[in-house]
């Protein structure tokens, strides 16, 4: 449904983006991650029509996005990161120009959406909060009920009950099958919804990943009390990661089954162990770092 190869953005001697290359399928739910600046802005906004490639090409549905923009934009949904409104216009009567320019005549899908997403759009949106306008953009990304959703941060602003609605919006337009292309820093809202995930970081694709096998690969970090420091100075020569906090205590890491670790500790007085599960934060970590030193 979208393909974007070999894409290259140069601005001056800066590249924004360096041979960038995605593939997302119909119905996939595909996380674009990487910290702020790192080029996934740049990148959709090529999709979008928006710039013209430096070298490369990207499609949607076999269409080129910088000839067929027009096209490409009825059965697309968009939400910008920095999204441009007019200001004298209430929320109604900017979602109801949208609809005009889309040529949608039926508002039944927006109401519903207005609804869903809490938006009292009846005032002024020079007058509304960040969380307010991101609520109206949502509405106009979807009022349409579009096959392809491109979505820049879209959380961006929204208290985290919002967030919490939000995931749980996107997991029901994944049972339409819907295809959603959602670009983030927010990793709970990755996790919870993405099939896969690309990580790009200054510029470059670092990895693609499928999120499930992610999952996998998260480790967990246990605290243990040991009831003396005798019994802790026995455990540090067991072949663990291990990092000793106090006299007393220390931080291990345990990837994959917990059996056998159960089973060492069974030869020592425990006074307390708590779990500290690894996030997909702390792998994503990884290829940000690596990213970096190979950009």
């Amino acid at each position: 449904m979208i393909e974007v190869h070999s894409l290259t953005k140069k601005f001056g001697d800066f590249y924004s983006i360096q041979n960038v290359n995605l593939e997302i399928e119909k119905g996939e739910v595909f996380g674009f991650l990487g910290p702020n600046g790192a080029g996934k802005s740049t990148t959709i906004r090529h999709l979008m029509g928006f710039l013209q490639a430096t070298e490369g090409h990207c499609s949607i549905k076999g269409l080129d996005c910088r000839q067929s923009t027009a096209t490409i934009q009825k059965f697309v949904g968009y939400l910008p990161g920095e999204i441009a409104f007019i200001d004298k216009m209430t929320g109604k009567q900017f979602i109801r120009f949208i609809a005009q320019l889309r040529g949608l005549n039926d508002l039944k899908r927006a109401d519903e959406l207005i609804e869903y997403f809490e938006l009292n759009a009846t005032g002024l949106i020079k007058k509304m909060s960040k969380g307010m306008k991101q609520k109206i953009g949502l509405v106009c990304a979807f009022m349409h009920d579009p096959e392809i959703v491109i979505l820049d941060e879209p959380t961006s602003g929204l208290d985290p009950l919002m967030q919490t609605k939000f995931i749980e919006f996107i997991l029901a337009e994944k049972q339409k099958g819907t295809t959603i292309l959602m670009s983030s820093h927010m990793i709970e809202e990755v996790e919870k919804t993405c099939d896969r995930v690309a990580i790009i970081n200054a510029g470059k694709i670092v990895a693609t990943e499928k999120v499930a096998d992610l999952k996998k690969r998260k480790s967990k970090k246990y605290m243990i009390e040991f009831q003396n420091e005798s019994e802790l100075s026995r455990f540090m020569d067991e072949s663990y990661v291990a990092e000793q906090l106090s006299p007393t205590k220390a931080i291990i890491i345990v990837q994959g089954e917990i059996q056998v670790m159960l089973q060492t500790l069974a030869h020592y007085h425990i006074v307390d162990l708590d779990i500290i599960s690894q996030s997909l934060e702390d792998i994503f970590m990884h290829y940000y770092e690596t990213g970096g030193q190979e950009s």
